[in-house]
């Protein structure tokens, strides 16, 4: 028989920040919106979370980086919303975003979430921002949990 290591989905006692673009604020206020009634559900209290504005989706992964070095956070949740236009900046900022938070998660072996929206339309993330597609906000912080705690277990 093998030995299987699953996550739990307690926020009670943990620590969290939240790294959260203003750019395209209407839509990462839902995502903060989200992500703090999933914290709360799940046994979280305010105080144990710090959130950290930043300009935008390409400064996320900067401050998420500070963040995890801190050893203060169980998880760092990065919120944004990278919606396509008619230039090649949504290619650019969207994908050194995901990179940046990739990368951020293996160099410091904190969990860091991906929770910035890449969408071809502004309808496309008001739905994942809390109506059709619920909340990417609440389930980044639901991965979060989960990983917090498969971190936890692995030592």
């Amino acid at each position: 028989m093998y030995k299987e290591i699953n996550g739990n989905l307690e926020a009670g006692g943990r620590k969290m920040a939240i790294v959260a673009s203003r750019f395209n604020d209407f839509i990462t206020a839902r995502l903060l919106d989200g992500a703090m009634d999933c914290w709360r559900r799940h046994g979280g209290a305010d105080e144990d979370v710090t959130v950290v504005r930043v300009p935008g989706s390409f400064e996320i992964p900067l401050a998420a980086s500070r963040l995890a070095k801190s050893g203060k956070y169980g998880a760092v949740v990065c919120l944004g919303a990278v919606i396509r236009g008619a230039t090649a900046h949504f290619d650019l900022v969207a994908a050194e975003a995901a990179k940046g938070v990739a990368q951020t998660a293996l160099s410091t072996g904190v969990p860091v979430i991906f929770g910035v929206l890449t969408t071809e339309t502004i309808e496309q993330a008001v739905e994942r921002a809390g109506t059709k597609s619920g909340n990417k906000g609440f389930d980044a912080v639901l991965s979060a949990l989960e990983m917090m705690s498969v971190m936890e277990a692995l030592g």
